[in-house]
């Protein structure tokens, strides 16, 4: 099941235990997981209303960094690598947060993502964007020669009658 990200909570829909150095936090609503929230030593301080003000003050600032103007998604400039190889690791890696590509199959029905002329199986390419887990992503088909241009999209229901 895939849990949805826990919002600020009040004390009533919540439940707070520890394990050690670590407030756990489950919520009430079983569409939120369980939040490990580690503290350190201070943890033995603090009562159940102060660990949620910690939480909820985390779950403030990340909210206030996605809305952030200056933390929008980069797009690496036309003409620039979008990917690189990082030896460490034996993968791709993506320069930013835009990948423009161009799906296509082998010979032998093989699906491949070519990213900057290079070839991705497609294990390579859920390699590629393992790092983002947890992140949202939006797919948007075109031809390849519209790839470098911000698309204009028409929101309807294809079922629809236009």
């Amino acid at each position: 099941m895939r849990f949805r990200r826990p919002p600020q909570s009040s004390i009533d829909q919540v439940h707070i235990s520890r394990d050690g150095e670590v407030a756990i936090i489950e919520f009430a609503d079983p569409a939120y997981g369980t939040v490990n929230l580690t503290l350190g030593p201070e943890i033995n301080t603090l009562t159940d209303h102060e660990i949620l003000d910690v939480y909820n003050d985390i779950v403030a600032a990340q909210e206030a960094s996605i809305a952030d103007p200056a933390n929008r998604p980069i797009e690496i400039p036309k003409g620039r690598p979008q990917i690189e190889w990082l030896e460490d690791f034996q993968q791709w890696s993506a320069r930013g947060h835009v990948l423009k590509c161009e799906v296509s199959n082998t010979e032998d029905g093989n699906l491949v993502i070519f990213i900057d002329d290079k070839e991705l199986d497609a294990e390579a390419f859920l390699q590629l964007i393992r790092p983002f887990a947890g992140w949202g992503m939006r797919v948007t088909f075109m031809d390849e020669s519209q790839i470098h241009d911000e698309p204009v999209v028409i929101v309807r229901d294809p079922d629809d009658d236009t």
